[in-house]
């Protein structure tokens, strides 16, 4: 039989105080039941013998201490799923908001997830293609990979999540199989509307599960919202074999709602503030990322960060970085500059992609012409600073050449259109254009054979 209790001891913030509590367990659902019939919905977060602390994902404004009934289900939350959650948009609780019905399944399954076995996981092989030069020629995406965005606050990352969900594709023999699963985490109204409209203008609706959680709902369901479209991604990628690249934005947001949280329930503060499981917790969500053995699906993920103060040491990407296979970086002065997207290939990087491109995958030069293009950048930076010194003029010829290749990089190769759908092909035929500009005896880390073939002077 249900127990139901009538009255609670304290309510502050997001959080309600209840004793005398039997048999409560650690994150299990609670049933709040207020005068007037109105439900909330709660979770179980802390546990001192009989006195018990949960966090309401309403919130708790309305709430009596008295005129009220709690019920413990005995259950984590769970969501139904089904291949019918493709095209569709819920909020941050996986409740529909698009006005097409509730999901049916006989299936629910716990938003915590599934640990993946270590032992069971596959190393990450083949690429997925964004259409952006600057992710598929120097920081591929690799399936099964997790690498963040670390953006800055004005800088155009959402343009940059809804291009790469709108022209990311895998290989023709599997198109079908492609799905996106877009989460996000506090946006405004009119940003849930921006990708809401390019997804729906673009035709690719059909195959995207977006969950949104605004920046006026409820604080707690920051904390639920990642953790129901990973859910829904495991559902798809293996019990559906589907492909599935998931993106969420703005994982700070998504700290941000930790810390206030932690700060109600008077936990000491590490970093900034932030909990001292800040690591742990991102990492449960970061980890379930991977491919596993025995089932054809693969879950591929895009966190995006906005880094406070562009500070990359900040401790949300700090943290992410350690977890993550590299990262994405996006530079204000090249948005300064009239560049989109603003993405800085040096500090980028994907420390998966020498596994997924070459010969079987993308072509074959592309390892090489990637380490030439990357390593002729970095020098232009190193020439860029002479020349504040002693002057462009009172540069050499070879190092003109530098300056050059920097420009034309920058203009043509990193410097995209919003609407530039660039296939794999003509992003690494454009990097040996780009090499043309160089001297023939600087190309030091390309195959002789490859030059010959591919270089056009």
């Amino acid at each position: 039989m249900k127990v139901k209790y009538l009255k609670l001891d304290k309510a502050e913030g997001p959080l309600v105080v209840m004793n005398e509590v039997k048999d409560a367990v650690y994150d299990e659902i609670v049933d709040i039941e207020m005068t007037g019939g109105e439900y909330r919905m709660g979770k179980v977060v802390q546990i001192d013998r009989d006195r018990v602390i949960i966090q309401v994902f309403q919130g708790t404004s309305g709430i009596s201490l008295n005129d009220v009934s709690v019920s413990f289900t005995g259950k984590p939350m769970e969501i139904p799923l089904s291949r019918e959650i493709l095209g569709r948009v819920f909020n941050g609780t996986a409740m529909p908001i698009d006005g097409a019905g509730e999901i049916y399944s006989n299936n629910t399954y716990n938003i915590n997830g599934r640990p993946m076995n270590p032992v069971a996981r596959l190393y990450p092989r083949n690429y997925i293609q964004t259409g952006i030069s600057s992710i598929d020629g120097l920081i591929t995406l690799i399936r099964g990979q997790k690498l963040p965005i670390f953006s800055g606050d004005g800088l155009p990352h959402n343009q940059l999540a809804a291009q790469i969900v709108r022209q990311a594709r895998i290989s023709d023999e599997e198109a079908g199989k492609f799905a996106v699963v877009f989460a996000a985490m506090g946006i405004k109204h009119d940003e849930a509307d921006f990708f809401r409209k390019v997804f729906e203008e673009a035709g690719v609706m059909d195959r995207v599960v977006m969950f949104l959680n605004l920046a006026d709902d409820p604080v707690v369901e920051r904390i639920i919202t990642p953790r129901c479209a990973l859910t829904a991604a495991e559902y798809l990628a293996f019990e559906c074999d589907m492909q599935v690249l998931v993106i969420m934005t703005d994982i700070t947001s998504y700290c941000e709602a930790l810390r206030e949280i932690s700060s109600a329930r008077e936990e000491v503060p590490s970093r900034k503030g932030y909990p001292g499981y800040l690591y742990s917790d991102l990492a449960s969500l970061y980890e379930r990322a991977g491919m596993l053995k025995g089932s054809k699906g693969s879950i591929t993920q895009i966190p995006i960060l906005t880094m406070p103060n562009d500070d990359i040491t900040h401790p949300v990407p700090d943290l992410t970085g350690y977890i993550t296979e590299g990262q994405i970086v996006l530079n204000r002065s090249l948005y300064q500059m009239g560049i989109y997207p603003p993405i800085n290939v040096l500090p980028s990087l994907s420390r998966l992609m020498k596994d997924g491109i070459g010969k079987e995958y993308t072509r074959e030069d592309h390892p090489d012409v990637a380490n030439q293009v990357f390593s002729a950048y970095s020098r232009v930076q190193e020439i860029r600073a002479l020349a504040q010194v002693i002057g462009e003029d009172e540069l050499s010829e070879t190092d003109k050449k530098y300056m050059e290749f920097g420009r034309q990089f920058e203009e043509r190769f990193a410097k995209q259109d919003f609407e530039e759908n660039r296939d794999i092909n003509t992003t690494l035929d454009l990097m040996w254009e780009l090499l043309t500009i160089l001297p023939e005896q600087e190309l030091t880390r390309i195959d002789p054979s490859l030059v010959k073939k591919y270089l056009r002077k």
